[in-house]
This record gives structure tokens, C-alpha cells and sequence, in this order.
């Protein structure tokens, strides 16, 4: 069933869990993200990055009618989230697509630049009845993840949720965009300092080079939304590398998508049941 952002998000928080937020790529990636969290028996949010639109030709509304498809069928609340856009064309398209939010992306910009930008695309966002997610810090490669002065400093954060109306604060304290490897280490600290400077919940991006023990006492510490895209994609593409190994006369796609997509559902089950709702300590 398709559910508002907002409302998964603040059922989370009520409840001391996370709700997990999935990147779709493909029809294939929304239809396994939802069967898995049929599967856990909790509820998910898929999201279509501003990369994934320029990857459909800069086209969002196929990508966005097929995920809106897939959720309203499903057998748990589904949301849809627009995720780090950056192009304002993009952003009006969200609610039209039928979008329940979006991640405003002016992170890359300085502070005030940040500031007004996001303060300004938030606006516009609500009134078109849009829930808002925004960024403060730098969540980029690993490098510039673990580079000193990147992290999200509780007081700024605190100023910047307050100057733009946001309605959730995605920030930097130690994971990072496309990580192959879950050897990342959070400032598990920071997150609690944040959670307390902070109104509005708390999102960790590039969670999927997290090692589970590090997501659980983030969410713990106030991690709300957790975003995981690489791992989905991780699961993809190692099954259909293996089943044409070990069939390379196939061609017909739905032979190893088929595979592909069961190893993606069995990924986002696994996440939300380390997730969903586990209590706040």
C-alpha cells in the first residue's frame, strides 16, 4: 500500500527503529525490495536517485509509474522518495510522479549557499504537500568521508534544520556513497549529539558498507532513516555473474534476472529485520 514518507518515518522514531529506505534502479529492483519487505514484514521506502532518472534517459516518470505500481500492490506501507536531487526541473516533477518526499541536495554548495537553496526548494516542496530530507556535511567517497572538518557539527545542524524547515537531516558522521567493503565505522557519539541538537529525524546515507553491529547502535544512538543502495546491487549482480557461469549458453534475461531478484529481496530482508524495530537504549 502506498504510504506518505513522513508518516513511516515518524513511526520509526515513535518506536526507537529505523525504516530502511531501498535506491530502485529497475522494475526489478522496486519488485524485490518490496517482496523482501513483505517477506520481513515491515515496511519500506523506495527511492529513484537523480542518477537513476539520468540512467532512464533523464525520463522519471516510467521508472516513477512502475515503482508507484509496485508499492500500491504491495502487502506492507510503501513509500516513494526522490532522492539527492539537485536539478530544480527534477524537483517539481516529485509530486506529480507521486512522490511522498524528497532529498534536496545543495550539500556540494558552502553553508549559506546550502542554507538558502534548501530553504528555498523546501518551501516550494510543501507546499505541494511534500515531505523534505536535506544534507550537512559531506557523505561522498571514502576519503573525503573520513577527512577531518567533513562531519556534521551538532550546533550548524541544529541552525541549518531551523533556518530551512526541513523536515529530516541527512548527515555526515563517518559512512560513505558506494563502499564495496562494510568496514566503514561511524562516530557512534556524533549521532547521539546530533539526536539531541537536532529536531527533525536523523538519516544515514551509504549504509551498505556498515557492518551490522555499527547500523544497530546508530539507530540506537538516533538514526531514523537508513538509506542502502550498493548492497542491493552487490546482491544483483553477483547472481547473475553466477548463474551465467554457470550457464553461459542462457539469453533470455528472465533466466538470471529471476535469481537476481531473489538475491535482492533476501538483502533487504536480512536489513530490515536487523533494523526495523529494534528498541532505543
Amino acid at each position: 500500500m502506498l504510504t506518505p514518507t513522513g508518516d513511516l518515518v515518524a513511526t520509526a522514531r515513535e518506536r526507537g527503529g529505523a525504516v530502511c529506505a531501498f535506491n530502485v534502479i529497475t522494475v526489478e529492483h522496486a519488485e524485490a525490495i518490496v517482496t523482501g519487505a513483505e517477506d520481513a514484514g515491515c515496511p519500506v521506502i523506495l527511492q529513484i536517485s537523480e542518477n537513476a532518472v539520468r540512467f532512464h534517459h533523464g525520463r522519471l516518470a516510467p521508472i516513477a509509474a512502475a515503482a508507484r505500481a509496485v508499492a500500491m500492490s504491495a502487502g506492507v506501507p510503501v513509500a516513494l522518495h526522490l532522492d539527492h536531487v539537485v536539478s530544480a526541473e527534477l524537483l517539481e516533477q516529485a509530486a506529480p510522479n507521486g512522490f511522498g518526499s524528497v532529498m534536496v541536495d545543495a550539500s556540494h554548495r558552502p553553508y549559506r549557499e546550502n542554507v538558502a537553496a534548501t530553504a528555498s526548494a523546501a518551501a516550494a516542496c510543501h507546499a505541494a504537500g511534500l515531505w523534505v530530507e536535506s544534507e550537512l556535511g559531506e557523505v561522498g567517497g571514502k576519503d573525503g568521508a573520513h577527512a577531518p572538518g567533513v562531519r556534521t557539527d551538532p550546533a550548524e545542524a541544529a541552525a541549518f534544520v531551523a533556518a530551512t524547515g526541513i523536515d529530516a537531516l541527512a548527515v555526515a558522521v563517518g559512512s560513505s556513497h558506494a563502499m564495496l567493503d562494510r568496514t566503514a565505522r561511524l562516530d557512534q557519539e556524533l549521532i547521539v549529539r546530533l539526536r539531541r541538537a537536532v529536531p527533525v529525524p536523523l538519516v544515514l546515507h551509504g549504509s551498505s558498507g556498515v557492518p551490522d553491529d555499527e547500523l544497530t547502535a546508530a539507530v540506537h544512538g538516533g538514526m531514523v532513516k537508513v538509506n542502502i543502495g550498493t548492497a542491493l546491487n552487490t546482491a544483483f549482480t553477483g547472481a547473475v555473474r553466477a548463474t551465467l557461469d554457470d550457464r553461459p549458453e542462457l539469453i533470455d534475461p528472465r533466466r538470471y534476472l529471476i535469481p537476481a531478484r531473489t538475491a535482492m529481496a533476501e538483502t533487504v530482508t536480512a536489513a530490515l529485520r536487523l533494523l526495523a524495530c529494534p528498541a532505543r537504549v
